[in-house]
């Protein structure tokens, strides 16, 4: 064969392997994360919720809720048989916080089987209300098993694979909480956070800098190295990420106001709309050595957007690029 051809054969090799891959693992996984979404779109706020009542507040709820995202998807692949998605979403967020309150050293409580009476579950409370105390008055596994069988309406077989229990064990848990939510009356307590001196000016200049459209007034006041976190959407975790990514086209141009949310002092991010004022995003950051090492972003988190404009009185955003919650 003539050399030359030999030639060129190696160069269209090379020019071949230089161009760059279109189905990267990275873009596979953003395809896979597209669907998946798409699937569970029917439980997610149920979901939500029960994660909220499951730990007892909003944020940790929020917290479990994105955990529970991340090991449904990761953990896909050990399923080799036909996937119940609801049930295996609530198992795998019953688990993650079993888990973690087994590494807390909580106690998690036993199920025991007896026969008793059944109760009706009729609170003369607010039921809102009833649900946040379970985490004070009750062990982990036994507010799960109330949760999924008397407000998410799990068969008591379900409820026992979920908390792996048997089904008698469960209606003897529920009948026995049941009598117990009676007896007490409810008081709502809200704590609220105390942010030191330090923050509150770094986070004022924040917010001056924002409403002002000053993004690199806005990045002095950031740590060169922060993490700066949009969640369950993406991390940066220098400065040079963020210019180059998130902040790539400058600040939205909205108004930021500061809020207390679910007793945390938060950020509300304000689109003007003919409707009035929708929020298009709430964050909050932690600061050290007078700069913010740690900022976190719920602009893709529809659930919790959707609860907190219930709690802070402003309608949600829904259509805001990329996104589009309409309908959804």
């Amino acid at each position: 064969m003539n050399s030359s051809y030999k030639v060129n054969d190696k160069i269209k090799e090379v020019l071949h392997l230089s161009k760059p891959k279109t189905n990267t693992l990275y873009e596979k996984s953003i395809e896979l994360r597209q669907r998946f979404d798409e699937e569970i779109r029917n439980f997610s706020d149920g979901l939500w919720n029960y994660c909220r009542y499951l730990t007892g507040s909003p944020w940790d709820g929020e917290d479990l809720y994105q955990e529970t995202m991340l090991k449904a998807l990761g953990g896909l692949y050990t399923r080799w048989h036909p996937v119940n998605l609801k049930s295996y979403l609530y198992r795998t967020a019953t688990n993650a916080w079993i888990d973690y309150c087994r590494r807390e050293k909580r106690n998690l409580g036993v199920l025991v089987e007896a026969e008793e009476p059944t109760e009706e579950f009729v609170d003369t409370h607010n039921i809102e209300e009833a649900l946040e105390k379970l985490y004070e008055l009750f062990t982990p596994r036994q507010t799960a098993v109330f949760l999924l069988m008397e407000v998410f309406q799990f068969k008591a077989e379900e409820v026992a694979n979920i908390v792996k229990t048997t089904p008698g064990a469960v209606y003897a848990a529920t009948n026995r909480m049941k009598k117990k939510l009676k007896k007490i009356e409810f008081e709502t307590h809200k704590p609220q956070s105390k942010d030191s001196p330090q923050k509150s000016k770094i986070i004022q200049a924040y917010l001056n800098a924002f409403n002002r459209g000053d993004l690199e007034g806005m990045l002095s006041l950031i740590s060169d190295y922060p993490h700066y976190e949009a969640s369950l959407g993406f991390v940066e975790v220098n400065k040079e990420e963020m210019r180059n990514g998130s902040l790539m086209y400058g600040l939205p141009g909205h108004r930021a106001i500061e809020c207390m949310l679910w007793g945390k002092a938060v950020i509300v991010v304000l689109a003007d709309s003919d409707q009035g004022p929708l929020i298009h995003d709430i964050q909050y950051q932690e600061v050290e050595n007078n700069k913010i090492v740690y900022h976190r972003s719920f602009f893709f988190r529809k659930e919790f957007i959707l609860a907190a404009s219930k709690e802070l009185g402003y309608a949600a955003q829904l259509n805001k690029p990329p996104l589009n919650w309409v309908d959804k």
